[in-house]
């Protein structure tokens, strides 16, 4: 009989490529890793993994078995969330991933929402990057998490997880008012970020979707963006914009407080597009459910394709 945890550590594998990866995400050790990915390839009674030079990619037989695993993994995560409803009432941590802005502007109603309706259900929010969610929610260490994805940045379904949309955010070229000209007339978004091709940029850190979608809209308009700060915060960001620093595109989730004069917004024909990413099969876990449903009703009506999917 095949162990599941193992085909968990198999699955992974697949993901991640290599051993040492593994072996981090889930807090093992290397040597315990390969150590059961052995006893599993003993188990299947075939090579499940083979070496290449100092790393291992899967056998054909492999890559088979991870197909299974993922489904094996996603009926246990249906065979939860029937026992969490026929036990009734929410109770128990809930581990939730938010990047920032949504984790300031949406999460708090829902969790006020939630601790109204379900008492007894304990919500853990920890502020994640969505390029590290999908390891996280495999990983087991979140439950639920919110992922965006931007128009020059297309995420790819990730195996293993499922998604359901939420609301969509327009999105801003802000500048230094002192400095920025009339923005072109017309529709035409290369032309207005080409207005601004010579000056310095202000881009979220390397590796962040918020970074890649500045750099690719910039280059989708002929130019790459001459980079002067890397922040993530986007306060922060217009902070620094206000103070002359640069120009920077940012969501309107982080246009916040007060319209700044030192500030000029330009609405941009992009969107950044929010989901609820879990694993596969836990859609419809009652605490899952109830927090979805409390974050659909947290989103603000004035976001350009609020309520996404309606």
């Amino acid at each position: 009989m095949l162990d599941v945890r193992r085909l968990r550590l198999l699955r992974e594998l697949a993901r991640r490529g290599t051993i040492a990866a593994v072996a981090e995400a889930l807090t093992f050790s290397p040597s315990a890793v390969s150590q059961q990915l052995g006893v599993l390839e003993r188990e299947a009674g075939l090579p499940l993994l083979e070496r290449t030079g100092r790393g291992v990619r899967l056998t054909p037989a492999g890559q088979n078995l991870v197909r299974h695993a993922e489904a094996v993994l996603e009926r246990l995560e249906q065979a939860d969330a029937d026992l969490a409803e026929a036990r009734g009432g929410l109770a128990g941590a809930l581990r939730i991933g938010a990047f920032p802005t949504a984790t300031r502007a949406i999460v708090p109603a829902a969790l006020i929402s939630l601790a109204r309706l379900h008492p007894a259900l304990e919500p853990m929010v920890s502020e994640t990057d969505p390029a590290a969610v999908a390891h996280a929610l495999r990983a087991g260490d979140l439950d639920v998490a919110l992922v965006h994805e931007y128009d020059f940045v297309p995420v790819e379904p990730e195996p293993g997880l499922a998604t359901e949309p939420l609301y969509g955010e327009a999105m801003y070229l802000a500048a230094p008012a002192a400095e920025a000209p009339d923005p072109p007339g017309g529709s035409d978004q290369g032309a207005v970020l080409r207005t601004y091709a010579k000056a310095p940029w202000i881009t979220a850190t390397p590796g962040t979707l918020c970074h890649a979608m500045t750099v690719r809209a910039c280059q989708a308009a002929g130019f790459t963006p001459r980079v002067r700060h890397q922040v993530d915060e986007f306060a922060t960001v217009l902070a620094l914009v206000a103070a002359g620093q640069g120009v920077a595109v940012v969501p309107q989730l982080g246009v916040t407080g007060p319209a700044d004069p030192a500030v000029r917004l330009t609405r941009l024909l992009m969107e950044r597009r929010t989901s609820l990413a879990f694993r596969s099969g836990a859609g419809a876990h009652p605490a899952v459910a109830a927090f979805g449903a409390a974050l659909r009703a947290a989103v603000p009506p004035d976001l350009a394709g609020s309520r996404a999917g309606t």
